[in-house]
């Protein structure tokens, strides 16, 4: 008899998520048509080649990868603003990106996002090109305290209801009428049921839902242009195995709710609401990066990492308040067979005996600027390591400044497998000429004897 998704093992979840990776369908369901045999066969080689990277096995080659932020818009004479605002521009700019460079993996067109959209709800959280950002500049978080210190007991009591009637509104102006909203949960029986729903005749209220028509219209538009232009790519023959994202509960509350100051304060005043509140979180983050595999078919869940790296916390902090939460979240994602993919921003050589205590050949990291070698030592016995490219090198440095970085990272971190070339962090800026150089590197130096 089959076996239920419940009855597999995580090793079987990931399996099946990959062979459904390797058989793409089309929106209507139908099996994708590739544009030609070959590209059909450069997508499979490419999708097994990242997976017996994240495996911790040697495939034919070191596998490549770039992920950049604005860099394919502004290579191709646009603004950012442009792309937020002209769909058919901006995934017109990312396919001739990857046509270029023929990455092995890539993440798709929708960094840029849609301007429009953040334009319907009166977005607050972040600037963005056109509104409060030059034109050619990427967008800007908005540090703030988007939730009290005092709010945690209702954060933690109904944390849909705390993010509907006092972080959104906060979050988006167009979403005020929510704080009139009583719970859903006060939608029991006949008895007072008609007073729970009388803040809907009211126009705030009503406003706030026409918004959201708005948004939700525009949103459809991009993800529609976006789904389109992952089908034409999966067509030529490039894989997009990046399924969605998720964050760690640390930083859930230290990015976008309490903000730096208010966590940092919390540890010391409130440590205990603090730490009840991430375990709260803890399997809302889980649903959250499995719900985005679910919806896209694509295993790889990114994790950016921020609060934990090298300087935020102490070694007792990092170990109290930041990694069990996160490795919670890792470990739920990897039972449901997705691939954790946490990107450790800026250094974390002092977290690496700690993190690297995770299941083996489950997940991949997306390394910035630690030390590569003591990466590869620690971290990398058990993990696929990808990046460590510094956008510094892209951007200033030489062709033979990159190849030689390239080669050297081959020669640490490739040997044995489990390590994908790739630039170590988002970038906007680079020489096209020094992006060649480390794709060109990697096919040189990546061939496993």
């Amino acid at each position: 008899m089959e076996k239920t998704w419940a009855q597999m093992s995580a090793d079987e979840k990931q399996e099946a998520r990959f062979q459904k990776l390797l058989s793409p369908k089309d929106p209507q369901g139908n099996d994708l048509q590739f544009q030609s045999p070959e590209a059909e066969a450069n997508y499979k080689a490419r999708i097994t080649r990242i997976k017996d990277a994240f495996q911790l096995r040697e495939a034919d080659r070191v596998p490549f990868c770039i992920l950049p932020s604005m860099f394919p818009y502004l290579r191709a004479g646009m603004t950012v603003e442009e792309a937020m605002y002209d769909y058919d521009k901006c995934t017109a700019a990312f396919k001739a990106f990857i046509q270029e460079y023929e990455p092995d993996m890539h993440i798709g067109a929708s960094a840029p996002g849609p301007g429009k959209f953040y334009e319907a709800l009166d977005y607050k959280l972040y600037s963005w090109p056109g509104h409060g950002v030059a034109p050619e500049h990427s967008y800007q978080c908005i540090e703030g305290e988007y939730m009290l210190a005092e709010e945690y007991d209702l954060l933690m009591a109904d944390p849909s209801f705390y993010f509907r009637n006092f972080y959104l509104p906060r979050v988006f102006g167009a979403l005020d009428g929510f704080k009139m909203l009583v719970p859903w949960t006060s939608t029991l029986e006949m008895y007072g049921l008609a007073f729970n729903y009388v803040p809907f005749a009211l126009p705030p209220v009503q406003n706030t839902f026409q918004a959201l028509f708005e948004a939700g219209a525009e949103a459809l538009k991009w993800a529609v242009a976006m789904g389109g232009s992952e089908g034409e790519l999966t067509s030529l023959g490039y894989a997009n195995i990046l399924g969605g994202f998720t964050k760690a509960p640390f930083d859930v509350l230290g990015d976008t709710l309490r903000g730096t100051k208010g966590i940092m304060l919390d540890i010391y005043r409130q440590p205990d609401k603090l730490l009840a509140a991430m375990d709260a979180l803890t399997p809302i983050m889980i649903a959250m990066g499995v719900g985005a595999a679910e919806q896209t078919g694509n295993p790889l869940i990114f994790i950016p990492l921020h609060k934990g790296a090298d300087g935020f916390l102490s070694d007792e902090q990092f170990k109290k308040f930041y990694w069990p939460t996160l490795r919670q979240v890792m470990v739920g994602l990897i039972d449901e067979g997705c691939i954790p993919f946490p990107a450790l921003e800026g250094h974390w050589d002092s977290r690496l005996e700690v993190i690297q205590d995770i299941p083996r050949g489950k997940t991949a990291w997306m390394v910035d600027q630690s030390d590569m070698a003591r990466v590869k030592a620690t971290l990398g016995q058990n993990a696929c390591l990808m990046g460590n490219v510094p956008s510094s090198t892209l951007n200033l440095g030489t062709p033979q400044d990159v190849r030689a970085y390239v080669k050297n990272l081959i020669d640490t971190a490739g040997q044995g497998g489990g390590y994908i070339v790739c630039n170590g962090a988002f970038f906007d800026e680079a020489k096209a000429e020094n992006v060649k150089a480390m794709v060109d590197a990697a096919r040189e130096y990546g061939a496993y004897k």
